[in-house]
């Protein structure tokens, strides 16, 4: 199941996916306890500090994070989804 989190709210998210056509599940994280949880916060005051960084975290069937991808260190959206894949192929 693949799940997207960012710290806009639930109004936000649902634009944002009916204008998108998501087929997934977005979750929302205002108060960025997910965010914090997973590390995904960036720096205050740093550029973009409003936002989550844009990582993949791969859950293995007993709940540990597999493996981390980091959409910033990417070549392309088209090469991570393939990397995902993979990896998901592999561990399955």
């Amino acid at each position: 199941m693949a799940v997207g989190v960012s710290f806009d709210t639930v109004e936000e998210q649902k634009t944002f996916a009916d204008a998108e056509s998501f087929g997934y599940a977005l979750l929302s994280d205002p108060d960025r306890v997910m965010g914090a949880a997973y590390q995904a916060e960036r720096p205050a005051g740093t550029p973009f500090s409003d936002y989550p960084q844009r990582i993949t975290y791969l859950i293995a069937p007993d709940g540990t994070i597999a493996k981390t991808y980091d959409l910033n260190e990417s070549k392309t959206l088209d090469q991570h989804a393939d990397d995902l894949l993979a990896d998901i192929a592999a561990l399955s």
